[in-house]
């Protein structure tokens, strides 16, 4: 029986690298056996990959990557120092060699930039193009945004009384929409902002927890920042900063069909005079229900390179086509078409826009 191998890099850290063979058939049914792990993180003792390695023996092989890590956990002695790796780290590494995980090798990706859409249509897009890419109708995607009006978009447990100024709302003719992840409120002016969505397998970050997920499914975007000359780092939960601010917010959701969608708003600029007559982050809260957008300070691109918005969307592109061999898509007229009907019965209506979470 050849043995199956399985791997994973951690955001900005060491690899992991695991063979081993499976007893029984199916997996769901077999246990681990001839079990090896190496890494390229200094760990010590010598021996202690080996020994969490040999501790597989007879394990269930559908075990869950929780239950991998809390056991390799549990087998680790005063003296112990993984160096950078993570039992959590091997337990991903471990799903993916019984195919319970994905790689970013693993998938065929399409790369879709535009077209310009009413506001509240790339909102519906979000929860349209999942179920496109779970019925195998479409490979799964980076779709970056442009839209044709200012807007803001509001989490989906988030109370609209809480972070709008309605009358600034009305003054600058800002469209409100609400999306179906969850994360804080943007103010997106399409000259201003840089947005894209990511749909995957929720089987690429099996494993992880949130928290890890955000930089894992980033870790693209840090690479490509980059090149542009931007020293971009993760704070948890979901925000890309450097050293002058915040640069980004993230906001993800996973759904039943086995999809996930990661969200990205990047500052590019930031007209703060309006921002500030629309939003009401950092103020007394008007309803007790739905969560708060954190006061965080915001330093957009334009003030750390000197590449303009149309650049920067090109730099991202190019990035991430090269990286994942992602093909050029467009959304098709019967995508556009099924997601303006979603704003008619869901996304552009007040029912949803003003709900209380």
């Amino acid at each position: 029986m050849l043995p199956l191998r399985g791997h994973y890099t951690m955001p900005g850290g060491a690899s992991i690298h695991v063979r081993g063979t499976i007893a029984g058939e199916p997996a769901s049914d077999g246990v681990f056996t001839h079990c090896a792990f190496e890494s390229d993180a200094p760990y010590q003792p010598d021996n202690l990959l080996a020994r969490l390695a040999a501790s597989l023996e007879g394990v269930a092989a559908d075990t869950s990557a929780m239950d991998l890590s809390a056991l390799l956990s549990s087998l680790l002695l005063p003296g112990d120092d993984l160096a950078g790796l993570t039992t959590d780290a091997i337990a991903i590494a471990l799903r993916r060699m019984v195919g319970k995980a994905l790689d970013w090798t693993d998938l065929e990706f399409d790369i879709i930039y535009g077209p310009v859409l009413d506001p509240a249509v790339n909102v519906a897009l979000d929860e349209t193009l999942v179920e496109e890419v779970a019925a195998g109708r479409r490979k799964p995607f980076l779709r970056m945004w442009e839209w044709n009006a200012p807007q803001v978009v509001i989490g989906s447990y988030q109370s609209y009384a809480n972070e709008l100024h309605h009358e600034g709302v009305l003054k600058h003719g800002i469209t409100v929409t609400r999306r179906v992840s969850g994360g804080g409120t943007m103010f997106m002016e399409p000259e201003n902002c840089v947005t894209f969505s990511l749909v995957v397998p929720t089987a690429l970050v099996e494993g992880m927890s949130f928290e890890q997920a955000y930089p894992y499914l980033d870790r693209w975007v840090m690479e490509a920042l980059e090149t542009m000359g931007v020293k971009a780092r993760y704070v948890p939960l979901n925000d890309i900063a450097s050293d002058k601010g915040k640069i980004a917010g993230a906001a993800q959701k996973r759904w039943a069909n086995g999809m996930m969608l990661h969200h990205v708003t990047m500052a590019y600029d930031i007209d703060t005079p309006k921002m500030l007559e629309v939003l009401r982050t950092g103020l007394e809260r008007v309803s007790e229900r739905g969560t708060a957008s954190a006061v965080k300070w915001v330093d957009p691109l334009c003030s750390q390179i000197s590449l303009s918005r149309a650049e920067v969307m090109q730099v991202l592109y190019d990035y991430f086509r090269a990286k994942y061999g992602a093909t050029p898509s467009a959304l098709t007229p019967h995508e556009i078409e099924a997601a303006k009907q979603r704003c008619v019965e869901k996304f552009s209506t007040e029912e949803w826009t003003f709900k209380l979470p």
